[in-house]
């Protein structure tokens, strides 16, 4: 697989005023800061000193801002989180119940989740902003998977499918679906939509919740949506537990908010999002 890049095929700042509007949280399991949270603050699970939290998210902004590989990254931050004792595995003080426990801190592939999270996030409500914006012009927005082996079977069947830019499905299935994630949304014209012979899902039905196991092995509660499949079957698509949001419109709304706080001076306006 070729390395994820920062840049992907967006302007960076599109994504880095994302990434930037976010304060700090410190949490011990990614669970703690939950779903629209996590466009409002940087956290890493386990990560329970500030420094370490400034060092990571330092690295990514970076990151994002000049367009690093993930080799570039770790290759940057492995050396300084090896200096702040977080790395490999150790017995630590669990913040939630006090107790010590044998926690695995930094890895390499840890860092891979911490990069390839971030980056996809940022690029993915940057491009979600640009799409509104461009909404007049192209309403369709197309569901694409990247279609090879390493697919997730129901990212890939919903390969193609098309809603307007404001139909409802798009609050729960607008990428990242899931850790690793790679589908994303391309935005049509009319022009576009009769050039291609498609046409836009007329049965979709929304699943209130239903219960998935997380990666940690948590039992949570996590929205989806029914549509028609093949015959006479429908596809019922979940994200991962944890997933099921947009994370474009939980940044607007949280940007709004920055804003807000800056015009009554309750933040400095020059450090959007630090604490």
């Amino acid at each position: 697989m070729a390395d994820l890049q920062a840049r992907l095929d967006l302007p960076p700042r599109d994504a880095v005023a994302f990434f930037r509007s976010k304060g700090f949280r410190i949490s011990w399991d990614w669970f703690d800061v939950w779903q629209e949270t996590q466009a409002e603050a940087f956290t890493v699970a386990k990560a329970t000193s500030y420094d370490v939290l400034r060092a990571i998210r330092n690295e990514l902004d970076t990151a994002l801002d000049d367009g690093m590989t993930f080799q570039e990254f770790k290759k940057r931050l492995r050396p300084r989180l090896q200096e702040l004792g977080w790395w490999g595995t150790k017995e630590v003080l669990d913040i939630d119940t006090g107790e010590v426990t044998r926690a695995q801190l930094g890895s390499d592939r840890r860092l891979r989740t911490i990069f390839q999270t971030n980056v996809q996030t940022a690029y993915m409500a940057g491009r979600h902003a640009r799409q509104l914006d461009n909404a007049k012009d192209r309403p369709w927005w197309r569901y694409v998977a990247v279609m090879d082996g390493r697919t997730r079977p129901h990212h890939a069947e919903l390969n193609g499918r098309v809603w307007r830019y404001d139909d409802p499905v798009w609050k729960i299935i607008y990428p990242p679906n899931g850790w690793g994630c790679r589908c994303r949304v391309v935005a049509l014209s009319d022009a576009d939509m009769e050039r291609l012979g498609l046409q836009p899902e007329r049965e979709t039905q929304f699943i209130e919740r239903e219960a998935k196991v997380s990666k940690d092995g948590e039992l949570i509660q996590v929205q989806g949506i029914s549509v028609p499949g093949i015959g006479d079957r429908r596809l019922s698509f979940f994200p991962d537990p944890g997933w099921d949001y947009n994370p474009g419109t939980a940044s607007a709304a949280h940007l709004q908010d920055v804003l807000a706080r800056k015009r009554k001076g309750f933040i400095d306006p020059t450090k959007p999002g630090r604490p």
